[in-house]
């Protein structure tokens, strides 16, 4: 798991991610820091998502937009907006 701490670490500079203990059902506790040590934000994240790198590149990306979010420079309006915009797949704009 350090690695995984590393690897969100380096995805998510300048903020730091620290990794609860693994409880019985196989979550962690996934708090963001800022560069003040101040908790940005926390998540609970399960084993499968720290090991199958799809589901992690997911998660970091989630992770991005909830910061964006609490940083005031996305909007979740926005978010929903952007989701309602999409062309579905096989059609033409």
């Amino acid at each position: 798991m350090e690695r995984i701490c590393r690897l969100l670490n380096d995805a998510l500079t300048p903020y730091h991610t620290q990794l609860g203990a693994e409880d019985a059902s196989g979550q962690r506790l996934l708090t963001v820091l800022d560069s003040q040590g101040q908790q940005t934000l926390s998540r609970t994240v399960s084993r499968h998502q720290l090991q199958d790198q799809r589901l992690l590149i997911d998660l970091v990306d989630g992770l991005h937009r909830d910061l964006q979010i609490a940083e005031g420079r996305l909007q979740p309006c926005v978010i929903a907006a952007l989701q309602q915009c999409k062309v579905p797949q096989g059609t033409f704009a």
